[in-house]
């Protein structure tokens, strides 16, 4: 596996889920796409783009036992969280639910579709310490959080600032009973930023239970950089409006023909919110490759490895004395993502020594509060975790 990967020989590299390097089968399609384009690249876009795009949603689709038409294409998480919550159909008074452990995207692309529709956002906190936190917590948590006014709820799947694994099935099924007893106009959407867990877990969308599911492509999946998708329920796409027009044939070819919008037929509102425009396209359709690369390797057998692999660093880390370990030690509360911290040094201290020490690549959370963090995948070896489990023990 790690063969695969140009990342540097001598490094543990524990950050591979920030962005990522491309393995060989995705760098190749990337550079072949290149070429094309840079030789001729009208003559390519018209051999290429009508089906392309096409590819990569079947890939995906395959990837996430999923259908192609419930997939959006956009370029990042942040991107893909901007498409969604800015083109949610709420009114004045309708409230969106979020907690304090999301990331500035999320929080940040609320807050501007609270400006355009007067609709509410709210934070609640849902658990008192990351590392003790419990499903029963988090669950009751949202249990006592929903109103009446509640419309959607913004969640993440693993947070990236202490590495807690959120219990997305047990909190859908609980959104279920409360929608029982609404009209669909007034039911409660799950939305969830799902990147620190796509290519990591196994579950798909579909057994998440969620009405979307937004992800960066560029970082556990190893996919192309400037990539990511949405995924969505048929019956869900309803509840957004596209901001951004598409290219795709069955939008253009009505508006060439003087045809209002409201005309066009066949098109699934997953493909009118994949943007138009032009891309890096060398990337974009290189994320076919990314899909069918992960399919080779099986999702069950990357979240069975990635949690073998922090289980070891959890456990490691924990032995020290001197090191508070932040997330959670089960894996049914945890993915990829390690947090801790060292009593009386500066994260960013420990990353530097981390890396002048032993050539182990960490990073800090980009949060008030800061952690060490670290991410093994499946490009890491035992011996990798081993070998960061010493050079912490040696700068505490």
């Amino acid at each position: 596996m790690r063969a695969q990967f140009a990342l540097a020989d001598d490094d543990v590299n524990l950050t591979t889920f920030l962005l990522a390097s491309h393995p060989r089968p995705v760098a190749e399609a990337i550079e072949r796409h290149r070429r094309a384009l840079d030789a001729d690249a009208k003559r390519y876009l018209d051999e290429l783009e009508p089906v392309a795009e096409r590819r990569v949603r079947e890939a995906a689709a395959a990837y996430l036992d999923a259908s192609a038409a419930d997939i959006a294409l956009t370029g990042s998480t942040t991107m893909g969280l901007g498409f969604l919550y800015g083109g949610l159909r709420l009114r004045r008074g309708q409230e969106i639910l979020t907690t304090t452990h999301d990331f500035y995207s999320t929080h940040e692309s609320l807050r501007l579709r609270s400006l355009r529709t007067g609709a509410r956002v709210r934070r609640i906190t849902l658990y008192r310490s990351a590392r003790t936190a419990s499903a029963d917590e988090i669950v009751s948590a949202v249990r006592r959080a929903i109103r009446p006014a509640t419309r959607v709820v913004a969640l993440t799947w693993v947070h990236s600032s202490t590495g807690v694994k959120l219990p997305i099935a047990q909190i859908a099924r609980l959104l279920r009973t409360v929608n029982a007893h609404r009209e669909r106009a007034q039911r409660v959407l799950l939305c969830v930023d799902g990147v620190h867990g796509f290519g990591v877990e196994a579950a798909t969308p579909a057994q998440l239970g969620c009405d979307f599911l937004v992800s960066g492509c560029h970082k556990w999946l190893f996919g192309p950089r400037g990539t990511g998708l949405i995924w969505a329920r048929q019956q869900s796409w309803d509840a957004v409006t596209p901001i951004v027009p598409t290219f795709d044939t069955r939008a253009f070819g009505p508006w060439l023909r003087g045809e209002s919008p409201s005309t066009i037929s066949g098109l699934p509102r997953a493909a009118a919110m994949s943007p138009g425009g032009f891309h890096a396209f060398e990337h974009r359709w290189a994320l076919r490759e990314a899909f069918d690369f992960r399919r080779q390797i099986g999702r069950e057998r990357a979240a069975t490895r990635t949690h073998e692999l922090a289980s070891r660093l959890k456990d490691g880390l924990a032995a020290i004395n001197g090191v508070r370990l932040i997330t959670p030690m089960t894996p049914a509360l945890s993915s990829g993502i390690v947090c801790f911290d060292v009593r009386g040094i500066d994260p960013g201290q420990i990353v530097d020594g981390l890396y002048r020490s032993a050539r182990v690549v960490a990073s800090v959370t980009p949060y008030a509060r800061r952690y060490v963090r670290l991410g093994p995948s499946i490009l890491n070896s035992p011996e990798d975790i081993d070998r960061a489990v010493r050079a912490v023990r040696a700068l505490v």
